[in-house]
């Protein structure tokens, strides 16, 4: 029997929403700050997956210029009618204090959800359709005839409310593209709160409800609950929660929620949703939520339930009877040689990268123009790639000439504008041109934390490199081809939704990538030849 190894879609890829057009599946994840929006990865046997595309890459699409840490695009709904493909997004710009259910003191939520269609997958995604405010998670529901439904979670910002207030349902009209018709609540959740991410389906006449509660965290599960009409009442499934490891501290995938259900061609069900695997001894997830999925079965009494019956995330579950359908590995090294940045990178918030880098300013090179300080919420010049194991090796060759220390530039593991460690290059009248780490660290009372400057020949190449094991994260450089030159060792898992205080949001993931600063603003740059990236195993000695 082949088996599915989970996660699916390892590192930050959270809130999994799936669809199947005939014989591929596809899956939709959030992206919140980082740029373009939303991440489609593409399989044909439930397998092995790829990215695909990012389709909301246009500034009539999304702007997130100056939205906070964990703001930007939430949990995207994908679905499919027949003809073209639907893709419904929030654009959150502000966040608030607080998730908790009845917290005192008004917290207001800024956002937009909006529709894009396409014809193609990985086409041109038609401009926007302004939906509502009301809340976040939008899904669209295409009922069998032929009216179309949105469904958000409702945000109760008065004092003393239960701000996770409830399932909303509206319909949707086509033609004149806008929701129509009186907003009814139709679910108000279950005694564990927080209810979001909902998902509507029909089945033998019945009206099923997926819903996430208990919050993204350890306290996460999948909630169903049924009705004969599509407004309610809805009545809970027998166990309340289908999947959730809220009970089970030794399942290696914690956090589990956030689900959506897709139907194999043979009639085989199976449920993707977001989970997390914290390191052993850390109990934090740098690898941030990520999606895995589940085997499930349609009980005599019209119930979904886990195959095994237990409810509980397993790492490994049975694979649907498929063709396999791998794709060609990724290459360790990428090299800027194309038009355009290989699809494995991202940046923030920005719709016009044109600012921020190029690929054709220094032919086979990725320029990165100095820009704002890092952390900006406005044009930062940062791309990098996910981190999507707990063990890697990875590195960049720069050219870049300081002029002074205002300028900077190298190589950062970057979780958010708090979380971060930053080895670079600058330059002053003491050290001359010279390297150091910068790090950020939000379990420490203090504004900065730096390594001693380390000077370094002018005028050549350096070649930064970093190694991850874990919790333990050591940078390298070296000039000239000498060797390698170790930096103190640093705390990886700072770079995770668990360190620093509860209550900011924190629902990305561990980046690595490169980066450039000019607060002068002089535009000064830096130019990257390559960057590898190679997930391994564990090595006990750094450099090996």
């Amino acid at each position: 029997m082949n088996m599915i190894r989970n996660p699916i879609l390892p590192g930050f890829n959270p809130d999994p929403s799936i669809v199947r057009v005939g014989d591929d599946y596809y899956v939709a994840t959030s992206t919140f700050e980082w740029f373009p929006g939303v991440q489609i990865h593409h399989s044909r046997d439930l397998v092995h997956w790829r990215l695909l595309t990012r389709p909301i890459r246009r500034a009539d699409q999304l702007n997130m210029l100056g939205v906070p840490d964990s703001c930007g695009v939430w949990a995207p709904c994908l679905t499919y009618d027949g003809s073209r493909f639907y893709l419904i997004y929030t654009n959150v710009k502000r966040y608030g204090t607080t998730t908790l259910g009845a917290n005192s003191g008004a917290v207001f939520r800024d956002l937009d959800n909006f529709l894009v269609t396409s014809e193609r997958i990985d086409g041109a995604w038609s401009e926007p359709v302004y939906l509502n405010s009301s809340g976040f998670d939008p899904s669209l529901f295409h009922d069998d005839d032929g009216r179309k439904y949105v469904v958000n979670m409702l945000w109760d910002h008065r004092p003393g409310r239960n701000r996770f207030a409830g399932i909303v349902l509206q319909e949707y009209s086509e033609e004149r593209r806008s929701l129509v018709g009186e907003r009814r609540l139709i679910f108000e959740g279950t005694s564990i709160g927080l209810t979001e991410g909902p998902h509507l389906y029909k089945r033998n006449g019945y009206y099923y409800l997926l819903t996430a509660e208990g919050g993204t965290g350890w306290g996460h599960a999948v909630t169903l609950a049924r009705s004969k009409s599509l407004c309610g009442p809805y009545e809970l499934h027998p166990d309340t929660y289908i999947l959730t490891a809220r009970h089970r501290p030794d399942v290696e995938l914690q956090r589990a929620g956030h689900a959506d259900l897709v139907e194999t061609q043979s009639g085989d069900t199976y449920l993707v949703h977001l989970c997390g695997r914290p390191l052993r001894n850390r109990g934090r997830c740098t690898l941030g939520r990520e999606t895995a999925i589940q085997r499930m079965v349609w009980s005599d009494d019209g119930w979904l339930r886990t195959a095994d019956g237990e409810g509980v995330p397993r790492l490994e579950v049975a694979a649907p009877e498929l063709p396999p359908f791998e794709f060609a590995p990724q290459p360790e090294r990428t090299r800027f040689d194309g038009p355009e940045l290989p699809l494995d990178f991202q940046w923030l918030r920005s719709p016009w990268p044109g600012e921020l880098f190029s690929l054709a300013a220094c032919p086979g090179r990725l320029r990165l123009y100095g820009l704002e300080s890092v952390g900006s919420y406005f044009r930062q010049s940062l791309v990098a790639r996910r981190q999507q194991a707990h063990c890697y090796s990875a590195g960049t060759r720069m050219e870049f000439e300081p002029e002074h220390f205002q300028q900077m530039g190298g190589l950062i593991c970057y979780y958010n504008s708090a979380k971060f460690h930053y080895l670079y290059v600058s330059q002053d009248e003491a050290n001359g041109r010279y390297i150091r780490v910068m790090s950020c660290l939000p379990d420490i009372a203090r504004a900065d934390d730096v390594t001693p400057p380390v000077s370094i020949p002018a005028g050549v190449p350096v070649e930064l490199r970093v190694e991850v094991d874990y919790e333990r994260l050591r940078f390298g450089y070296r000039t000239e081809d000498l060797e390698w030159r170790w930096m103190p060792q640093l705390d990886a898992s700072i770079l995770s939704d668990e360190a620093g205080p509860a209550f900011y949001p924190n629902f990305t993931g561990a980046f690595v990538g490169v980066c450039c600063q000019d607060l002068a603003g002089t535009r000064r740059p830096a130019d990257f030849e390559y960057f590898d990236y190679r997930e391994r195993e564990y090595s006990a000695v750094v450099g090996e």
